[in-house]
């Protein structure tokens, strides 16, 4: 009997061994196996498809994909609405906080809470930044032939010039104003709602006078237009300060036109508004470890040599990335002065431009 008891203990022994081994290689298994693994990551884009904004996206997305473990799929979706707050709202307070939904909304994201623009509903010290692909770009401020504006002179001596826009509030809306405001332009009308690009045909086809636009979007989209003549550049936001755009360095630079500090500090608010070029981030309580996973492959994809040439090859300039951190602290040093937040806050309007000092 003994033998026959102890080959029965020795059978559960073994049985039990086998169980338990086989499950610790299945736990081990799952532990192995990568978070995004088989999964989706949308960037949430807060603007029209087509634009420079999907374009900077489509360079970075195979390349964040590469360096993500698991190498999830990544999507675009477009979420259009009030320059970029509408998707921006969405995310902070919209959003699961598991990594699978990216925000890029643009330099719109930083005007709207800093001015206290309507429609506002998200706080910028609690998003947790990624990154950006570009460390600002200089404007530009241009007029179709059509309109025969061919020189600061007759700019300033017209009236009533049409100045084409996005959404009241977006970037492009806010440095028509500004470039209006400083160029002295006589009661300029501005026309809001086009997307990026059927704002270039409006201009090309006579049906606004002028648009302020990223110097870099103006030779990507519009290089026939540039290299016909058809289009005429006025003057530039060197963004930073002293940075000109290769094709637009004979421009004079907006700061130029100030007449007084308040309107200079005008300018200095705008360049670091704009900053940030193309922001990425996460929502509110984000997990540390997913918001370090994504940090990482995104500081990858900035020093993968060939990032810059796929970015140029969509874009027409090369990307000037800033980290996670360095746009953390960005947000923190941003100009709030009470004084010039009044001033912005009137040209981000839709009245009037106010007088000038």
């Amino acid at each position: 009997m003994r033998p026959i008891n102890n080959r029965l203990k020795f059978l559960r022994f073994l049985s039990f061994f086998c169980l338990s081994y086989g499950c610790f290689l299945s736990g081990s298994s799952i532990a192995q196996t990568p978070y995004y693994q088989g999964k989706t990551i949308t960037i949430l884009r807060g603007g029209e498809p087509g634009g420079s904004g999907d374009m900077q996206a489509r360079a970075l997305i195979p390349y964040l994909r590469k360096y993500i473990p698991g190498e999830p799929t990544v999507i675009i979706q477009n979420m259009p609405g009030a320059g970029g707050r509408k998707a921006a709202n969405y995310v902070y307070s919209g959003a699961k906080p598991d990594g699978l939904t990216i925000g890029a909304v643009g330099g719109g994201l930083v005007v709207g809470p800093i001015l206290g623009l309507p429609g506002v509903k998200y706080d910028l010290e609690k998003l947790t930044y990624l990154g950006s692909t570009e460390s600002g770009d200089p404007y530009v401020f241009y007029t179709s032939t059509q309109a025969r504006l061919n020189s600061l002179e007759k700019l300033s001596a017209a009236s009533g010039i049409r100045i084409g826009t996005q959404a009241v509030g977006s970037p492009i809306y806010f440095s028509g104003r500004l470039f209006a405001y400083l160029l002295d332009l006589k009661a300029p009308r501005f026309v809001p709602g086009y997307s990026g690009p059927e704002l270039d045909l409006a201009v090309l086809r006579g049906e606004v006078d002028a648009r302020a636009n990223s110097a870099d979007t103006v030779v990507e989209r519009n290089r026939e237009a540039l290299e016909k003549g058809l289009i005429h550049i006025h003057a530039t936001i060197t963004i930073p300060k002293g940075r000109y755009h290769p094709r637009f360095s004979n421009v004079p630079d907006l700061e130029s036109f100030a007449r007084n500090d308040p309107e200079r500090d005008l300018v200095r608010l705008y360049r670091a508004f704009l900053y940030p070029r193309w922001p990425y981030f996460l929502p509110p309580g984000t997990p540390q470890e997913l918001v370090r996973i994504l940090r990482e492959a995104m500081t990858k994809t900035f020093e993968d040599p060939d990032f810059p040439k796929e970015f140029r090859k969509l874009m027409g300039g090369n990307p000037s990335p800033l980290t996670g951190q360095e746009m953390e602290r960005a947000i923190r040093e941003l100009p709030r002065h009470a004084q010039v937040i009044d001033a912005f806050n009137k040209l981000a309007g839709s009245g009037p431009l106010p007088p000038r000092q």
